[in-house]
């Protein structure tokens, strides 16, 4: 008999339940950091994490994260980490599906707050 609590993360089954944009629900936790999944469409805010990385690990689509002095385009398959302190801007021309992980607490919009901060994170 398999023991039920060893458990792999389907990100097709969570990304289902997921119907709104840049808004990232928890999928784990581990050593106080958590593997949150997002649907991105459209452009987010400018914002920067003073004191922590932000890895951003593209599953459907092409995300592009615009940085002061350029830009990284991410694509399926494919992953990146913004350095803590640097200030970014993802844009999804098209609908993304993403996978990030950052420290547990994190804000989605960092330093900047405004309407579209979640700041009570769900569990998926």
């Amino acid at each position: 008999m398999i023991n039920s609590k060893y458990q792999a993360i389907n990100f097709k089954e969570k990304f289902s339940k997921i119907n709104e944009y840049w808004t990232p629900k928890i999928l784990a936790q581990f050593d106080g950091y958590y593997i949150k999944a997002a649907k991105m469409k459209g452009e987010f805010v400018w914002h920067s994490h003073g004191d922590v990385d932000e890895l951003f690990m593209v599953i459907a689509g092409t995300l592009t994260i615009l940085f002061r002095d350029g830009e990284v385009k991410i694509s399926a398959g494919e992953s990146f980490i913004v350095p803590k302190g640097t200030e970014h801007k993802p844009v999804a021309h098209e609908e993304v599906c993403c996978i990030l992980i950052e420290k547990a607490g994190t804000l989605n919009t960092g330093d900047q707050g405004g309407d579209k901060t979640v700041s009570n994170e769900e569990w998926i």
